[in-house]
């Protein structure tokens, strides 16, 4: 399925939520929706728990 696909269907589900449901079930399917593709993401390999524990590099900038 190609990413414009998988696009088009979040759309018309957040439209459908919206229309129906109000702002909060908008809110509801966008936040579900997020987890649902972090999730994925993870159990396809593209994703690893590591890297939102990893603490940043700080960068000295002073000159």
């Amino acid at each position: 399925m190609s990413m414009a696909v998988v696009g088009l269907v979040a759309g018309m589900a957040l439209g459908f939520a919206g229309y129906f449901g109000g702002f909060g079930a908008f809110l509801l399917v966008a936040a579900l929706g997020a987890v649902g593709f972090v999730a994925g993401r993870f159990l396809d390999g593209d994703l690893e728990l590591g890297n939102f524990f990893r603490a940043r590099e700080r960068v000295d900038r002073r000159r």
